[in-house]
């Protein structure tokens, strides 16, 4: 039998939360468990909370996957809202009403998994959710767009090899795989990773182990493009 991703959604749109009910009750591989009008109301924190931010209530368990409203009516800093969430366990996919670029980057920045407009179809919206839930992330349309349009000095320029050995390197390969795999030695692999890592350092985003690097590519969206 099929695992089942449990989901919450987090908007103050009252018309949307009551479709979302009737969406994904049809839907037998995903189980609504939640919907709030934000953050802390989810996750039982108290209103009036700043950041950082006091801990989920006692006892909550914390969905699969959160769909998170960009701009909430409570004022709330969607990199605030994406990292209280992430805090609980929860991976969050970001919904909006429109293709917001440099609010889809901050999100991405802040840890969300990825970001769809609400003008998408079910199909579309389950199949983000079940990649979100699996830790691989969605890449939509929208997200595509903001980042081969973002300019940000504080995304660093790579040559088409270092981009490729840090795909393969970040995705779970090890060096000598990834070296043979572009069909280079070892220590030129290493080179290339080395460069990859300096121009992260210099463009104030360090990125140390693999994680770190995995992270990046998630970030920018490099494995997407």
């Amino acid at each position: 039998m099929a695992a089942v991703t449990t989901v919450a959604v987090v908007d103050d749109d009252r018309m949307l939360l009551d479709g979302m009910k009737a969406w994904l009750g049809a839907v037998p591989e995903l189980r609504l468990v939640a919907t709030a009008a934000t953050v802390g109301e989810l996750i039982g924190a108290p209103a009036a909370a700043g950041p950082p931010y006091g801990p989920a209530r006692s006892g909550y368990v914390p969905p699969d996957v959160v769909l998170l409203d960009l701009v909430l009516r409570d004022g709330s800093a969607p990199a605030d809202n994406i990292r209280r969430l992430l805090r609980t366990g929860s991976r969050v996919l970001m919904i909006s009403t429109v293709p917001d670029r440099s609010r889809i980057i901050e999100a991405l920045r802040a840890g969300a998994d990825g970001y769809l407009t609400k003008d998408n179809d079910l199909p579309t919206l389950v199949a983000a959710v079940q990649d979100v839930a699996a830790g691989r992330g969605t890449h939509s349309a929208e997200l595509a767009f903001a980042c081969a349009h973002d300019d940000r000095p504080d995304r660093p320029r790579l040559s088409p090899r270092e981009r490729q050995v840090l795909l393969d390197y970040a995705s779970g390969m090890t060096l000598k795989s990834a070296a043979r795999r572009a069909g280079i030695t070892v220590h030129t692999a290493k080179d290339y990773l080395d460069r990859v890592k300096a121009k992260y350092q210099q463009a104030g985003r360090p990125a140390y182990t693999k994680l770190d690097l995995a992270r990046r590519v998630r970030e920018d969206s490099l494995d997407g493009g």
